[in-house]
Formats: structure tokens, sequence, C-alpha cells
């Protein structure tokens, strides 16, 4: 039906007849003249309607916003003084010879030329989608998919599907469950990754595999989160951590550069002890330049119980951050600040504005000044380099408080004060995680997940002091967000047992659940490591938003339900019966 498409229009076609599909963007009346913003997938062209083309003229009359069209016409050169810089096609129109209406467009439901709530925006994803910002994103995707393809084509992996009908295996979230007609009161799992399946496929010997899968979590939602994602899955075999980081980053270093035309650079390394310590956060946005230093030492022995006391807990963190010319700051923008750290349970925000470095104690201004003595207000300046307008702001507590907290005031502070620099690309990669973390019980759970493989220990070694073991994981981090992670995997069936040991799974769970893992790594199992990708968040960075919903044609809001299907509904009793299925009544429900 069309030549053309009409965001491809330009000075070469001067002279050409056209055939255009698409929609009305807008219709404007001057003058006698119709003149058409005529839209699709590729771009906008404006059409020119003149009245001595009566037949043309008189449907052109008809027409209103997102009416689907096709225009015939011939492709012309503007007048200087009418070319549009604002637009790719602005150098040509098209004069109208034919036109037909394909179809008519109610009065929409939603407004182009105001905010419209991403509720409305959601149930009515279809028109939305056909706005230009919208529609932009929705390509970037698609080029970015294209070109992980090719990448990893061209680097010898393999692109094998694994099961969506599975088992359920811990990975951090709740499974969404299938029940079995077939097997009455068994239930399949929907992966929440790919992740033993591609095990058995290096122990298979396909030793480079990669997968672009859909992976679901039912859990809390968040802006850069959705019950269903999509993953740029990657496994190897015999292949060690750096060579897979070196892989991996050299993808996303060209990606960068064939999307955006961007240099990212050689990514920095870093320690996970070291991004915790520095910024609180085991994904940090190094464009931030404020960082938290550690002052434990020096108010150990103070009076002020509110220091001394998480300064001499073994748990405990005193940290504070320096925040230049942060003096300026009112009384009420610190307490701000105090009820934000409240979020992630911080008790208070204790503050030293520095109103004078020159004056020592004299030229400093803080609540919590008359509690500490000339020294160790001296080793803090000294110690955060501060300087005169400058102001630091303390945490104390617990220091997995004390880290969240800061770690978040940090990164607000840093776009408060435009500190951040947003024009900017930092990527860096994070290494040496725990092998463990501890939960408030005190047991022990997988940081990543039970089949990442220790860091130099043996066997006996991680069963003897398992809280000391780092994991050889690592995960990438690009402005703050972690865009990918991965690890070396378990690749003998003593170490994996060790490690549901250490986990408290015993070794009845351990042949229920993962018999079939423990048996295939008793055949010749090859050392391999992995790394996914979430591509939802890197199209997310790619297209400068901050919200994975703008990327995901059609996404779910922050409650798990989709507005334009009105999923998830109440199934058919018929169904449920055949699966065996009862519903009890709930509120929802009754």
């Amino acid at each position: 039906m069309r030549t053309q498409y009409c965001g491809h229009l330009n000075k070469s076609l001067v002279g050409q007849s056209v055939e255009l599909c698409g929609w009305v963007n807008r219709r404007r009346d001057l003058g006698g003249l119709i003149f058409i913003d005529m839209r699709d997938r590729e771009g906008i062209v404006q059409v020119v309607v003149d009245p001595d083309m009566k037949e043309v003229f008189t449907e052109a009359n008809k027409l209103r916003n997102e009416f689907c069209i096709k225009f015939t016409g011939e492709v012309r050169a503007r007048p200087d003084s009418q070319i549009n810089k604002d637009m790719a096609t602005g150098e040509v129109e098209v004069f109208a010879t034919g036109l037909e209406i394909i179809n008519r467009s109610d009065a929409l439901p939603l407004d182009y030329n105001q905010t419209n709530s991403e509720e409305q925006r959601l149930k009515y994803r279809y028109i939305d989608l056909r706005r230009p910002e919208m529609s932009d994103r929705i390509k970037l995707r698609a080029k970015a998919s294209s070109f992980v393809r090719r990448f990893l084509d061209d680097n010898g992996f393999l692109d094998i599907e694994t099961p969506v009908l599975t088992k359920a295996t811990p990975e951090g979230a709740r499974d969404y469950l299938v029940p079995s007609r077939v097997h009455k009161g068994c239930f399949y799992a929907l992966p929440q990754s790919p992740q033993l399946f591609k095990q058995l496929l290096m122990m298979s010997g396909f030793d480079r595999y990669y997968q672009i899968v859909k992976c679901f979590r039912d859990e809390d939602l968040r802006a850069d989160r959705q019950p269903e994602f999509t993953q740029i899955d990657i496994e190897t075999s015999f292949m060690t951590s750096d060579e897979v980081r070196a892989i991996t980053e050299k993808m996303v270093r060209e990606m960068w550069q064939e999307l955006l035309n961007v240099d990212l650079g050689d990514f920095h390394v870093m320690p996970f002890s070291e991004a915790m310590r520095r910024f609180g956060s085991d994904k940090p946005d190094l464009r931030n330049p404020l960082e938290l230093v550690d002052v434990a030492d020096l108010v150990k022995d103070v009076e002020f119980k509110v220091f001394s006391g998480p300064a001499n807990d073994e748990k405990g963190r005193v940290a504070v951050i320096r925040v230049p010319g942060g003096a300026s700051l009112s009384r009420k923008q610190i307490d701000e600040y105090g009820n934000f750290v409240g979020i992630y349970g911080a008790k208070g925000l204790a503050w030293m504005k520095v109103n004078d470095l020159e004056a020592g104690v004299e030229g400093i201004q803080s609540p919590v000044a008359k509690f500490l003595n000339e020294d160790v207000i001296n080793g803090i300046l000294a110690r955060t380099e501060a300087q005169t307008g400058d102001i630091i702001l303390f945490g104390a507590d617990k220091a997995n408080i004390v880290s969240e907290a800061m770690g978040a005031l940090r990164i607000k502070l840093g776009l408060d004060l435009e500190l951040t620099d947003l024009n900017a690309w930092a990527p860096l990669w994070v290494i040496d995680f725990p092998m463990f973390e501890q939960d408030e019980e005190g047991n022990l759970n997988a940081m990543h997940h039970p089949f990442t493989s220790p860091l130099g220990v043996t066997a006996e070694e991680l069963k003897a002091n398992p809280a000391a073991a780092n994991s050889n994981a690592y995960d990438m981090v690009l402005n703050g967000y972690e865009v990918g992670g991965g690890s070396v995997r378990i690749h003998n069936s003593e170490m994996q047992s060790t490690v549901f040991d250490i986990l408290g799974i015993d070794e009845s769970e351990q042949r229920l659940k993962f018999g079939f893992l423990l048996d295939a790594l008793k055949y010749g199992t090859p050392p391999h490591a992995g790394l996914a990708f979430g591509l939802d968040r890197l199209v997310m960075l790619l297209c400068g938003t901050d919200n994975i919903r703008d990327v995901i044609a059609f996404p779910k809001t922050t409650a798990a339900a989709c507005p334009l299907t009105n999923a998830p509904s109440q199934a058919n009793p018929a169904a449920l019966k055949e699966l065996s299925i009862a519903v009890t009544a709930t509120k929802e429900n009754a």
C-alpha cells in the first residue's frame, strides 16, 4: 500500500510520486490550504492539500487526529524560508493528489499535549505507542536486541532455548506457579532465570550459549522492575571470570558506540568491600563525586553515645559525607534530609557546618559539636578534607543501616545539589562479593544464588569459615544501575553439596530439589561461568529514561496488573475444576 515511510522522505526524492500510509498527527487549515502532519513509525512529514484538488480537499476537510489514512502525492522541496529544521523531513513536503480515509478515529482518550496518568497510558497503550517518543524507544530496543544477537553470533555463541514450564528453584523471589491438568495437584514454575538449564548446557558440551529470554519473578515492583522481564543470558565453559567480563564488557562498549556513538572507555573494577565503604552501595553511581568516609575510630571514646555506641560495636558503623558548599543548606532542608534517611531505618542525621576552616573549632556550627573535643573535630575535618562553606553529615548505627541510608542520601544530594554529572557515563565492575549474607536470625543465605563458586577456597575451608568467604561473582554497573551480573559456577558435586549444607538444605531436600544437578555434576562437568544482563534496564539507559515501563511495549503496573487487558482476572470455574483447584473467598472475589 505504501512506497515510502513518512520519516524517510528527503530532497533526493523531490519530483517523485509516493504513496504514504499512517495517521493524522495534526491538521491545520490556513487560508484555504490544508496542511496535514502525517505520521508513521519512522517519523512525520507535512502533506499539503490544495483546494484545486477538489476531491482530495473535500476528504481532507473530514480529517481529525489519529485518522488512519493513505496519501498519494508528489515530493516537493520547501522554499528556504519554510524549511523546518526541527523535523528530519523538514526540507520537503508532499503535494497531495489522492487521499483515502482507511479508518476514522473517535475522540482520543489520551491527550498528546498534556500529561496523562500512567494508568491511562497503559490502558490505551496502543495509542500511547504511536507517539514518536515511545515509538523511538521501542525501535531502539529492537536495535539493541539485534546488536546483541549479531555480536554473540559473531563470537561463537549458540542461541539455545530452555524450558518455560519447569521446576521451582531458589532464585531469591517467589515463583509464578502453573498448575498441571495431567498431574493433579502438581505445579510447574515459570523460570526466574534459566540458571540450571544453562549450566546443564555447559555439561552437554555447548561451551558458548546465549538466549534473549523471558524471566518471571513474583516480587514487589519498582520503576526498574517488572514481574516478567527480558534477560540476555550468557554462559561459557573453559573461560575465567576475567575472560567473561572482557567479552561482555566489549559487547556493551560496542553497543553504546553503535547505537549512541558514545565511547564508554575501559570499565573500572572495584571490590564489593570498597564499594560499600566509599559509596554505601554495591551499585555506586560514579558520576556523583560524594563519598562516605569512616570516622568510627575518631569518635569511639566520646561521651556522645549516638556516635560512640556504633563506633565500639563490631556490627556498627559511623560514616560521614562531606558536601561541598553545603553550609548554605537551611535547617529546614537538613531536617528534610533527616526525614529521608529515616526511610532506611536511620534514627537521625547529625550535621556540622564549616563556616570558617581557619578559625578551627570556633568556625564550626553544629548541634553535636559540644559533645566532641577539639582533637575529634579537627580529625574529622582533616579526614574529610573539609573546606570553608562545606557541611558534614553523620550516619551512626548498625553498619547495614548506615550504608543503605547514607548511600541513598549521597544519591539524593548529588541530584538535588546538581553535583552529579547527568551527561556522563560511568561504567564499572563490582567484584569479590561475600559468598553469604546473614539474616536477622543469624542464618546464612547465598548473596547471589547457591550455584555460585567460592573464591579461592576448598570445600573443607568453606565449611570451616563460610562467613569469611568471598564468591567468584561480578556485577556490571552503569550510572548507578546494576545492568548485569554473573559468576563462576560450582562444577563439582562436593562443593555444591557443601554450599547446600551451609544454607541449611539437608541431604533429602538436596536430592528432592536438585538431584538432577548433583547427578550431572558427577559426569565430567567442565568449569563454567556466565552472566545475565537485564535487557529492559540496558535499553532504559540507552533511551535516557528512568523507568523500564517506558521501553516495554505492554508493561504491568506497580501492582503487577495490566490495565489494557485487565489481567490478572478470575479463571473459568470449569477450568479450575479440571485442574482440581478451589479458590477460597477473599474480599476481592467474594
